[in-house]
C-alpha cells in the first residue's frame, strides 16, 4: 500500500523530472514532502507565477517536462499568468494543485474555487482527479497531452483533493506501465506531398525559410535543408540558437525584404502570428507557402499553404532532402549573396553603432551603449534572457548567444527574474544575463531572494528610465501630452539586491559599466541598476506597436493591407 501523493511523487521521479518549482501550502504539503524524499530538487519560490515562469523556461533550455507545484485557492489563480503565457507559447508543462477534501465540497471551503473550470481555456488538459485509481492514468494524459502528443502541444494543469491525496491505493490498482517516459511516434506525410514540397522548393529562386519552435529537436534537418537550398534563413525568439550566427543563410538584419522578396516561403513549426505579420499578403506580397508542423497553428493558421505537411519536423526535414536526391535547386545566388553581404555590413553597423551611441538630451545612456558593453562581456555560450516594453525592443535586435528567451507572443512582462533562475539552475556553468526594463523587473524582483537561497549565478541588469516608457512616449505623441500614471519613481533596485543578499550596483557612467559587468559575473548573482535615457525611441515604439493599429502589429503592414 501507498497513499496517493506517494504515486504522484514516484510518477515524477519515473518520468525523469528532477525539480519541481512550487511554494508550499496546504493543500499540497503531501505531495511536496514526498517530492522531497524521493530526491526531487523543490526550488521553492515566492509567488506561484514565478514557479510557472521557471517551469516554462526550464522547458524552453533543456527540453524536459517542467514541473510547477501551486496550493489551492489564490495560490493557484497567481499562477494562471505563468499558465497563460505557455499556452500561448505552446510550451510542455504541468501544474500540479491541491483542491479542498471532497467532504468539504460545495461548502465554502478554505480556498475552494473551481480550479480546472477557470484553466481549461488555457491549458490543454484540466482535471480534477477524484478517484485514486484514477490517478496514474490521469497524470500519464495530462503529460501526454502537455507534450502535444495527437494535439498542440502546451500546459496541462491537474488537481487532487488533499484528502484523496491522504488516501492509500493498493499495489495490485497500480498500472506501472504508465510511469514509462511515452514518445510521440514520427511521423511522415505521403510521397505525394513531399515530392510537391521538393518541387516547390527546388524550382524557387528565392526561397525563405522561417523555424519556430517545433523545430527544436531538428537542427540537424534544419541545417541539411538550409544547405540544399542555398538559401536565406530568418529566425525569432522562440527559434533563436538553432542555426549558428556565422551560417551563410542566416540573415536577421534582412527580415522585411526576405519577406518582401521571397519567391517561396518554408515554414517548420511556427505559428504565424503577429510576428510574422500573420502571413499577410501585405507582408508576403510574392510568396507561395510551405508548413510543416505536428498543429493546427503551425499547419494552418491565418494563411493556408500551397503544401501543409503534418508531421515530425526532423523526419520530414530529411525526407525533403533525401527525395531531392542532390539535385541543384534554382535559388537565384546573386540574390543571396546580395542579400548576405547587405546583412553582415548591418550587424557590423549596429555593432559599432552601440558603443558609439550618444546619450539623450537628459545626459543619461542611451540603452543601446549599454547593450554594446553588455554583449563585449558575453561568451559564446551565454543564455540570454529579455524582458520589457521598449528595453525588449533593443535587446532583442542587440544581443546575440546561443539560447535566447523572452516576453513571447503573450508579451508576458516579470518573466526575467524567474527565466533567469531557472535558466542558472539549469545551466550552472554557463552565463546567465537577464536585461530588464525597471517596470518589468518590479513584478518579481522579491525573487532575487529565491536566487540567492538557491545560489542560482546570475547577473540581472536593469535597464532604469524612470517610467513605463513604452506608453510614456504613446501618450506624448497620441494622447496630447497627457502623462498619467506611466512615471515610475527611480528605485534603487541595486539597494533592494543589497537587502536581500544579492550583490548589487548603481550605474550611471558608460565608462564604468566594463568593470563593473567583469564584476557582476564574478559575484553572481548579481543585479546591476543602470540609469538610461527616456529619449530613446526603441524599434517596436518606431514601428507602431504601442498604438495597436486594427490589422496588423505594425503600421506599415496596416496601411498596406489597407491600401490593398
Amino acid at each position: 500500500m501507498e497513499d496517493v501523493s506517494h504515486l504522484i511523487a514516484r510518477f515524477l521521479k519515473e518520468r525523469m523530472v528532477d525539480r519541481v518549482f512550487s511554494l508550499c501550502g496546504g493543500h499540497i504539503l503531501p505531495i511536496w514532502d514526498h517530492i522531497h524524499r524521493l530526491g526531487i530538487r523543490i526550488i521553492d519560490v515566492r509567488d506561484e507565477r514565478a514557479a510557472v515562469h521557471m517551469a516554462h523556461a526550464h522547458r524552453e533550455l533543456t527540453g524536459r517536462l517542467g514541473v510547477a507545484l501551486v496550493t489551492a485557492g489564490p495560490g493557484m489563480t497567481n499562477a494562471v499568468t505563468g499558465i497563460a503565457n505557455a499556452h500561448v507559447s505552446r510550451i510542455p508543462i504541468l501544474v500540479i494543485s491541491g483542491v479542498p477534501p471532497r467532504p468539504q465540497e460545495n461548502m465554502g471551503a478554505l480556498q475552494s474555487v473551481p480550479q480546472a473550470e477557470i484553466v481549461r481555456p488555457i491549458t490543454r488538459y484540466a482535471r480534477t482527479i477524484l478517484r485514486a485509481e484514477h490517478v496514474l492514468r490521469e497524470l500519464d494524459e495530462a503529460v501526454s497531452c502537455a507534450e502535444g502528443h495527437c494535439g498542440e502541444p502546451g500546459p496541462a494543469f491537474i488537481d487532487f483533493p488533499t484528502d484523496l491525496l491522504r488516501e492509500e491505493i493498493p499495489e495490485t490498482l497500480v498500472d506501472t506501465s504508465r510511469f514509462r517516459v511515452r514518445e510521440f511516434a514520427a511521423v511522415i506525410p505521403s510521397q505525394e506531398n513531399i515530392q510537391a514540397t521538393v518541387d516547390m522548393l527546388w524550382k524557387a529562386t528565392r526561397p525563405l525559410v522561417i523555424s519556430g519552435r517545433g523545430t527544436r529537436g531538428a537542427e540537424k534537418g534544419l541545417l541539411q535543408i538550409l544547405d540544399a537550398l542555398g538559401c536565406v534563413y530568418l529566425d525569432t525568439a522562440e527559434g533563436r540558437g538553432l542555426v549558428p550566427e556565422d551560417h551563410p543563410a542566416y540573415m536577421p538584419a534582412m527580415r522585411g525584404r526576405a519577406m518582401r522578396e521571397a519567391d517561396v516561403v518554408l515554414t517548420i513549426g511556427r505559428t504565424l502570428d503577429f510576428q510574422l505579420g500573420y502571413g499577410s499578403r501585405a507582408v508576403f506580397p510574392n510568396a507561395g507557402f510551405v508548413r510543416i508542423g505536428r498543429s493546427a497553428s503551425e499547419l494552418r493558421g491565418n494563411r493556408r499553404a500551397d503544401v501543409e505537411l503534418f508531421g515530425s519536423s526532423q523526419e520530414v526535414l530529411e525526407s525533403l532532402v533525401k527525395t531531392s536526391k542532390g539535385e541543384s535547386p534554382a535559388t537565384d545566388r546573386a540574390w543571396v549573396e546580395e542579400m548576405r553581404a547587405i546583412d553582415i555590413k548591418r550587424r557590423q553597423g549596429l555593432r559599432q553603432k552601440l558603443l558609439e551611441t550618444p546619450p539623450g538630451k537628459d545626459g543619461a545612456m542611451h540603452p543601446y551603449q549599454l547593450l554594446g558593453y553588455v554583449q563585449e562581456a558575453l561568451k559564446e555560450d551565454a543564455i540570454v534572457v529579455a524582458d520589457g516594453g521598449d528595453f525588449l525592443s533593443f535587446s532583442r535586435i542587440a544581443l546575440t548567444g546561443s539560447a535566447y528567451l523572452d516576453c513571447g507572443a503573450f508579451g508576458c512582462l516579470g518573466v526575467g527574474v524567474p527565466f533567469g533562475i531557472a535558466s542558472a539552475l539549469a545551466f550552472p556553468k554557463r552565463q546567465v544575463v537577464v536585461l530588464s526594463g525597471d517596470g518589468s523587473f518590479g513584478f518579481n524582483a522579491i525573487e532575487l531572494d529565491t536566487c540567492r537561497r538557491h545560489e542560482a549565478r546570475v547577473v540581472f541588469i536593469v535597464a532604469n528610465n524612470g517610467g513605463w516608457n513604452i506608453e510614456r512616449n504613446d501618450q506624448k505623441e497620441a494622447y496630447g501630452g497627457r502623462i498619467v500614471g506611466t512615471e515610475l519613481e527611480e528605485c534603487d533596485y541595486a539597494g533592494l539586491a543589497r537587502s536581500l543578499g544579492v550583490h548589487g550596483e548603481r550605474v550611471e557612467r558608460p565608462e564604468d559599466l566594463p568593470d563593473v559587468i567583469r564584476r557582476a559575473f564574478d559575484q553572481a548573482p548579481a543585479v546591476l541598476d543602470v540609469t538610461v535615457t527616456r529619449d530613446a525611441v526603441s524599434p517596436d515604439a518606431a514601428a507602431g506597436i504601442p498604438g495597436i493599429p486594427n490589422k496588423q502589429a505594425l503600421s506599415t503592414w496596416d496601411e498596406l493591407e489597407q491600401s490593398g
